[in-house]
């Protein structure tokens, strides 16, 4: 029988200390259901009392119902002071949580420097900290802030704080690695002495100031940790946090232990990517088993292993996880990334198909110009059905242009007018926007938005340019990738020109045509061939 691992995430906390996300109260709550469907044990909202989104988040999470249990961080009591008068610890108890995590100092030199008490004071702090959420009917979890640091220091004392929080009833005792500066065979030393000792079951909550979090908490389970902290896609303040969307997959794929069932775990990849959208980071392509490009596949003679078994050049099934396998096509490619690629898109292609090779040749051609296709997967997938007939015009351009004005006195103004021609009809629009290329997305969007009110649900996520050939200096040709998304996916595409606003156009106008895929593909099932309005032309 697998060994059960409690998943404890505290994303809403201390994922919010990252440098660039701020949650708000209502992105707070979207978060917590799609981590409840996840099937995360403990979700750690906030502090309660400390702001008013936290407030705000304690009072609405009860109407939600989650399975999870809701968890408020604070403190232990203040030095000299009376548990029952403590601000911090009433408005733990009056949050409505069913547990707290208090957190305690579990290092001599921090005792001495930081609270600037005595180390028996500091013990009674805990104590009376644990006994008083557990009066009050919570479960009390006490995170044992810098333990191993305070082990390393002094042993004995670190584990006399370990000591007295089991005395005093706590549920849960989690030994933190909060600078993120130990190593993960210290770890397992260091647990595995904790866990003879100490009856209390423990947990594991590391930092990847060394990048060794996810590494250390596999060591800490390994030790007898039962209790995993950490954060989706490892956001945390300095380098982050424990990243759990690493920690389940390693624990309950690649070893014995369970954290969730295997329908929540092939959840993972989206909750992943959604959390990424609402806290408007860029997720990293390389991040492991949830990645856009952690099952990508590039080079001829892998993609040709992978199309006779994808266990040749793939540790895990991309699906457990909720990913995908995607093969890169670009001028290394040969016949059999296309052929992958097209047997994806459901495109009949083969050996023997003359469009194959001409797709490669196409391919090759345009990547000498400039154009990447491994990183801008939907531009690839539209030239695919281009070359096989299954694309048709969405609109027409007639003409683009874009004003910028720039005062002594005011900021600069961008603002773009756009005709086009939908079908009979001739459509023109104006839009401002914070940049000439931002102008023209919203122009061309209230143009089409009439036809396709879906469109409105995309936005620009990100946007690169790179200049090709350097020695052309300000006439150099440029290549722009633009990473667009909407609540479900995301998607790059890209545009190549001398002139950036239209390689900018070409790019933008392809993110458009591939949004509007699923919605054109419904129209066209749905109406008579003379009406239909299909995609293309830029």
């Amino acid at each position: 029988m697998a060994t059960q691992i409690s998943i404890f995430d505290t994303t809403l906390r201390d994922g919010t200390q990252s440098e660039g996300i701020s949650l708000s109260a209502e992105d707070k709550l979207k978060i917590a259901v799609k981590l409840d469907r996840l099937g995360v044990h403990y979700i750690e909202g906030g502090i309660p009392g400390s702001n008013t989104k936290d407030i705000e988040f304690f009072q609405r999470v009860k109407q939600l119902n989650l399975q999870s249990k809701i968890t408020a961080f604070g403190f232990t009591r203040r030095k000299d002071s009376v548990t029952e008068h403590d601000s911090n610890l009433k408005r733990i108890v009056e949050s409505g949580a069913s547990a707290a995590a208090l957190v305690g100092k579990s290092w001599d030199f921090h005792v001495h420097t930081a609270l600037q008490t005595s180390l028996e004071e500091n013990l009674a702090m805990i104590s009376d900290s644990i006994r008083y959420v557990k009066q009050h009917g919570m479960e009390a979890i006490f995170d044992g802030e810098h333990f191993f640091d305070g082990y390393k220091s002094n042993p004995e004392y670190a584990l006399s704080v370990l000591q007295r929080t089991a005395e005093a009833g706590a549920d849960w005792i989690v030994l933190c690695d909060t600078n993120g500066g130990t190593l993960p065979h210290e770890i397992h030393e260091i647990v595995s002495r904790v866990v003879s000792q100490i009856r209390t079951p423990i947990g594991i909550h590391t930092h990847n100031d060394c990048e060794l979090a996810v590494a250390n908490t596999l060591a800490g389970v390994q030790a007898g940790a039962r209790q995993v902290q950490g954060t989706i896609n490892g956001y945390g303040e300095r380098c982050g946090n424990a990243n759990l969307c690493s920690i389940i997959p390693n624990l309950q794929i690649k070893q014995t232990y369970e954290c969730i069932s295997s329908e929540q775990l092939s959840q993972l990849t989206n909750v992943a990517r959604y959390i990424s959208e609402i806290a408007n980071v860029h997720m990293p392509v390389f991040q492991p088993y949830v990645g856009n490009a952690a099952f990508a596949h590039k080079g001829g003679i892998h993609v040709s292993a992978i199309m006779k078994d994808a266990k040749t050049y793939e540790h895990i099934r991309p699906e457990s996880v909720g990913n995908k396998q995607r093969v890169l096509v670009s001028e290394l490619a040969g016949q059999s990334n296309v052929l992958l690629k097209a047997q994806e898109l459901g495109l009949n292609m083969d050996n023997n198909n003359e469009k194959t090779k001409e797709m490669i040749e196409r391919i090759k051609n345009l990547e000498h110009q400039g154009y990447q296709f491994e990183g801008a997967d939907a531009s690839l997938e539209l030239l695919l059905r281009d070359a096989f007939g299954e694309l048709e015009e969405i609109f027409t351009l007639e003409s683009f242009k874009l004003f910028v004005e720039k005062t002594a006195d005011q900021a600069v103004v961008s603002e773009a007018f756009v005709k086009i021609r939908v079908g009979d009809e001739k459509i023109y629009t104006a839009a401002e926007g914070n940049g000439p290329v931002n102008a023209l997305d919203n122009a061309l969007r209230k143009a089409l938005v009439q036809y396709y009110p879906n469109i409105m649900k995309m936005h620009l996520a990100d946007y690169k340019v790179r200049v090709i050939d350097e020695k052309d200096a300000t006439a150099a040709k440029v290549r722009v990738l633009i990473e667009s998304s909407d609540i479900d996916a995301s998607w790059s595409t890209v545009g190549v020109s001398p002139n950036l606003i239209e390689a900018s156009w070409e790019a933008l106008v392809d993110s458009i045509r591939y949004s509007l895929l699923g919605e054109i593909k419904q129209q066209i099932a749905q109406e008579p061939a003379s009406g239909r309005l299909g995609i293309v032309n830029h």
